[in-house]
């Protein structure tokens, strides 16, 4: 039954203590300038609210989730949105599938002329199948594909000679070394449906020594092993990428080493060469059958997106609209660590949404109305795959031609007094001369994305627009200024972990600096007298808006 948000909304505020923290409404202040002033105890209430363990780690489908979505919307009621989402209201429901493999019973063979080895799945091999099926057994022969990328207009063609079709297609994550970070990020994350163009049933993914090194299969158990989630069109399908690969699984050193078996390449000679630059093994039949097996269960519940509007000003400018999208769900409950078994999320993401509100604060407050429309996204199911958002880009509340650019807000970490900002996706877009413009005037630099590899511009919420052929910036604090080791220690001891709490050195001022960037930012965009674009010969403008006027990069 579709949940009623607000046919509970009394009893839920009364659980939560919200009309305390609403009781701080008022108008927003203003600087000498006339410029609004950011602050840094609206945001701390607010993440102190949303981080609470009150809400669980806001997991979607869960009553901490909805205590959120109704928070933020009692917020953008009190700033004066107008409501953007469903038949006028501020929600937009989002059905999700949630697919769980039953450990007990799923399992992995790897077969030979005079051998068999089999794992349980979350052992040395982690499943992952199609969730139209929830008992099933796939068995074929295994043909070896290189990095399994697909892309001859890019110059990776790793299907060349191959049959695949009605097999099992092994192949190594990640793309060849001096890829591309952004374009690699994209085409790794499309391998399933290469693989389905070519006839595969399923897939077995084969770790680099470079992801041996850095994510070992043991230590991404835990993670990889969650259920796995995808979202429902509105008649009721699963929208899967790859619906023909009936599963895929990951496999440990000892597991693959079995696959390698007898084979005419060894593996080590295969990671060798993928170790070097624009190392590409080529692919080859394998001596060995898989068999995969899994039974699993599944279930459907319901979580939402929150919408507020605020309309343009400017009588042909305000037909379009810049949004701002920050994502409030989290992980929920994860093995304990020191007693504690709530992951609240408070850098992730409940500072990106904090910071989104003081910049709506700001931009309904202040007297100068921005000229282009803006719409304020608090969007569900990030955490999943970025669920939420690429429900609404399929099923947009406002017309989604009129979306110029998108600006994202993830895991602001303002836990030191940062200095630079990084713009993930300013090299694709005049996003990024808007960015500039914005740093200048406030005394920060934009240093440019520190860890290439990592593909971060492909990993947050944006992208789900991006793919729809829109500009896009992710906005993060840099590196500079012990900004690295604030990162670091952050990632290896903090990500998706019970610790991200308010137990962490949280800097309220930079986090007010940090809106104000974002605020100058999103008026800068809104304001502008051309809409955002492309820049020409940008992989992801050509790709995903071929056809749309490109900039020419200065």
């Amino acid at each position: 039954m579709q949940l009623s948000y607000f046919s509970t909304l009394a009893s839920l505020l009364g659980a939560a203590g919200l009309g305390l923290a609403l009781a701080t409404a008022g108008a927003s202040a203003q600087t000498a300038t006339g410029e609004p002033e950011f602050s840094p105890a609206a945001i701390k209430a607010d993440v102190t609210f949303l981080a609470d363990d009150l809400l669980e780690g806001r997991q979607p489908g869960t009553r901490g989730y909805d205590l959120a979505a109704l928070y933020v919307t009692a917020k953008f009621t009190e700033l004066g949105l107008t409501p953007a989402g469903e038949h006028g209201g501020w929600l937009q429901t989002v059905r999700l599938l949630e697919h769980r493999i039953d450990p007990a019973h799923s399992t992995v063979t790897l077969s030979g002329a005079q051998r068999a080895d089999t794992w349980q799945h979350a052992t040395h091999v982690v499943i992952t199948a199609n969730p139209l099926a929830t008992q099933k057994v796939i068995e074929a022969p295994v043909v070896f594909a290189g990095f399994g990328i697909d892309a001859p207009q890019r110059g990776f063609n790793d299907y060349r000679g191959l049959d695949v079709r009605g097999k099992i297609v092994a192949v190594l994550i990640g793309t060849p070394k001096g890829t591309p970070s952004e374009m690699g990020a994209h085409l790794n994350a499309n391998k399933a449906a290469m693989a389905q163009r070519h006839g595969a049933i399923g897939m077995i993914m084969l770790d680099t020594r470079e992801m041996r090194a850095l994510y070992p299969l043991k230590s991404r158990l835990e993670n990889d092993t969650q259920p796995r989630t995808t979202w429902l069109d509105r008649n009721g399908r699963p929208v899967i990428a790859a619906p023909d690969i009936q599963a895929t699984a990951a496999l440990d050193e000892t597991a693959a080493n079995a696959l390698f078996a007898d084979a005419p390449r060894s593996l080590d000679s295969v990671l060798d060469q993928a170790d070097r630059p624009n190392g590409r093994p080529k692919g080859f039949a394998l001596p060995t059958r898989a068999r995969i097996a899994w039974q699993s269960s599944t279930r459907t519940y319901d979580s939402a997106n929150v919408l507020g509007l605020l309309p343009g000003t400017d009588p042909t400018l305000k037909q379009q609209t810049v949004m701002m999208m920050a994502h409030l769900d989290h992980v929920g409950r994860r093995s304990p660590k020191n007693g504690d078994d709530i992951v609240n999320g408070a850098l992730d993401n409940a500072a990106g949404v904090a910071i989104m509100l003081d910049v709506a604060r700001a931009m309904a407050s202040s007297p100068a109305k921005p000229r282009r429309s803006i719409l304020f996204l608090a969007n569900t199911a990030e955490e999943p795959g970025l669920l939420g958002t690429y429900y609404f880009a399929a099923a947009p509340t406002v017309p989604l031609d009129g979306i110029v650019g998108v600006l994202n807000l993830d895991v602001p970490l303002v836990t030191y007094e940062f200095s630079d900002v990084i713009g993930f996706g300013a090299d694709h877009s005049t996003l990024g001369a808007n960015l500039t413009r914005v740093a200048g005037a406030t005394g920060v630099t934009v240093t440019p994305d520190p860890a290439p590899a990592q593909g971060l511009f492909t990993r947050s919420d944006h992208y789900a627009m991006v793919q729809k052929g829109i500009p896009a910036l992710f906005l993060i604090p840099g590196y500079a200024s012990g900004g690295q080791q604030a990162w670091q220690t952050y990632l290896r001891q903090h990500y998706h972990q019970p610790s991200d709490d308010l137990s962490q050195p949280l800097n309220w001022q930079a986090a007010a600096r940090f809106a104000r960037i974002n605020w100058l930012l999103l008026r800068d965009v809104a304001n502008d007298a051309e809409r955002p674009r492309w820049y020409r010969g940008s992989y992801f403008g050509e790709t995903f808006a071929p056809d749309a006027a490109k900039a020419i990069k200065r």
